[in-house]
């Protein structure tokens, strides 16, 4: 990985809405502001170290992968990719809309759907396809740190060909509140995070909106540099 800017293009629920101040307050970071945030005292009880177990979560900002982070490729620009995601944003489409849980996901735990819903899906694999243009080649060093032994074949066809082994078919929409957790860890967590979300009362969630994340180098954490509604 270079010192080189990386772009990511998220979901991302708003400035104001209560599910943004949910995230970045558990993950300890708003990436709107860029500010640190203190962790919630429940967290804490719960888990002392909760510094440590959101540590990688917290580099990214709380969101909802659609386009992987991705280094420009030699000619493109931040302006061309802003200009892009504007275009992007401004093409009708059915707007997804979700059942927000938070749950376990692949040993970490983060709100995700309820149940499948095609029109994310939909949305994260016109991402994918729309800014490929814009992503550099995979580097030797970044496949490796994929670790595509552990990949099956279709994920690693898929790290070839778009830069990230999880999209298309192998696409799970999902907004990351902690890092991998041990399975004797994970339930006291998440019942503590269960009840926090449901003092949100939030029983739908439109994904309507496109953010571009920008992280300036290896050691910094991503920041929204740009925010589009979706035209519906």
């Amino acid at each position: 990985m270079t010192d080189s800017p990386r772009y990511a293009i998220y979901f991302a629920a708003g400035s104001n809405s209560a599910l943004s101040r949910f995230g970045a307050e558990l993950l300890g970071y708003d990436a709107y502001t860029g500010d640190e945030l203190p962790f919630p005292h429940d967290a804490r009880h719960v888990a002392p170290d909760w510094r440590d177990i959101t540590a990688d979560p917290r580099k990214y900002g709380f969101h909802g992968t659609l386009k992987a982070p991705m280094a420009l490729a030699p000619g493109r620009t931040e302006a061309e990719l802003v200009t892009a995601c504007a275009a992007f944003a401004g093409k009708a489409r059915t707007i997804p809309t979700i059942r927000p849980i938070v749950d376990s996901i692949s040993g970490f735990i983060a709100v995700i759907p309820a149940e499948p819903v095609g029109a994310i899906e939909q949305l994260a694999a016109d991402c994918v396809r729309e800014f490929d243009s814009f992503r550099t080649v995979l580097t030797a060093e970044d496949r490796a740190r994929r670790r595509p032994e552990k990949l099956s074949e279709r994920q690693r066809d898929y790290l070839d060909r778009w830069g990230y082994p999880y999209v298309m078919e192998e696409f799970r929409f999902h907004m990351t509140l902690t890092g991998r957790l041990d399975a004797e860890r994970r339930g006291p967590i998440l019942e503590m995070l269960r009840a926090r979300f449901a003092t949100l009362d939030l029983d739908a969630l439109a994904i309507d909106r496109l953010a571009l994340f920008r992280q300036d180098d290896a050691k910094a954490r991503f920041r929204i540099i740009g925010e589009w509604a979706l035209a519906r």
